[in-house]
């Protein structure tokens, strides 16, 4: 299962290879886990079936819900329920989604976690458990969904030890769908700034940059758009999904890129990224492609990198399709 995936190299000026900044990325607190943690709930199957009908569920889209318990919550089998219907774009099949998740143990009727209080959404996209599709697919943008199911369908045979949800508890989840990730740039194509590098793709997958026609970096933060996205304009302090490439100028390969896996996600302009790319994304809008050329002051300064084989005097360039924003 895969929530989400922080660049390696990205998000954070430091010169560590995973510079985690959240919950979900430190921890891996929200994916399968072979640990365990056993038999907190009831094997009781007097006990069993009680679901999303002992949970009241209250509050606006995109604030941390009001949970009240009425009992215990052990479901016989996922249990859904749209609490808000959105009317943005639907959520189909194997679309990724940006979403604030609130998770509740249904044996302690304790709030496990939430992500409404970092104010940043996770990245739901690839081979996420059967709740979270269930909470995704067919339902609109702007929607809030329940959801009931067994720590076991949720996160594995071992619960989730770090949230303290045992193999056996009921779990209860709120998913606020804030925005639909984009498959590619949508938008008005454009041509490139003369200084730009081309891009080098192989079976139409982006893999690196042709330096051989681009002008030598100067000092100066440059960015140029090819897709002018037709989606909403990026705020600071918002979370987008991006796909990205980058590398170093001349470089023959790129130290990190995306386009190979699933997309990324992370805050942007508060600092939880190099100052080039908070200074030049915010204010773009989703479904653009642009390119940047960063020097170092904009990336990660005089010690440069060392891990990804940067140095404190290389200019870095990046390719970078925003494909959602929330």
């Amino acid at each position: 299962m895969h929530f989400q995936r922080t660049g390696d190299f990205i998000v954070s000026r430091s010169s560590r290879t995973r510079p985690h900044t959240r919950l979900i990325a430190a921890t891996g607190v929200l994916v399968l886990t072979g640990l365990s943690l056993t038999a907190c709930g009831s094997d009781d199957s007097s006990d069993a079936g009680v679901g999303l009908d002992n949970v009241s569920i209250s509050g606006d889209v995109g604030k941390a819900p009001k949970v009240s318990w009425k009992g215990q919550v052990d479901p016989k089998d996922i249990e859904t329920d749209v609490i808000t219907e959105g009317d943005g774009d639907t959520i189909e099949s194997g679309d990724g989604a940006l979403a604030h998740i609130w998770i509740g143990n249904g044996y302690t009727e304790d709030e496990a976690y939430s992500s409404y209080e970092s104010k940043a959404p996770q990245l739901l996209i690839g081979d996420v458990s059967e709740p979270f599709k269930k909470a995704l697919e067919g339902q609109k943008v702007g929607s809030r969904v329940a959801v009931a199911a067994s720590a076991e369908d949720a996160f594995g045979e071992g619960g989730n030890p770090q949230l303290n949800i045992g193999n056996k508890d009921g779990i209860v989840f709120v998913v606020d769908v804030l925005a639909k990730v984009g498959d590619e740039p949508s938008g008005e194509e454009r041509e490139p700034a003369k200084w730009a590098p081309s891009l080098v793709e192989t079976d139409g997958t982006i893999t690196g940059f042709d330096f051989a026609d681009a002008n030598k970096p100067s000092k100066n933060l440059l960015d140029t758009t090819l897709v002018k996205g037709d989606g909403p304009v990026v705020k600071s302090g918002q979370t987008i999904a991006v796909n990205y490439l980058g590398q170093v100028y001349d470089a023959k390969k790129p130290f990190d890129e995306s386009y190979s896996k699933d997309p990324t996600s992370f805050p942007i302009g508060v600092g939880s990224v190099v100052p080039g790319w908070d200074k030049e994304l915010v204010g773009k809008t989703v479904g653009s492609r642009v390119i940047l050329s960063i020097p170092p002051a904009d990336g990660y300064g005089d010690k440069g990198n060392e891990s990804a084989g940067i140095k404190g005097t290389d200019t870095l360039f990046f390719v970078v399709d925003i494909l959602a924003a929330a």
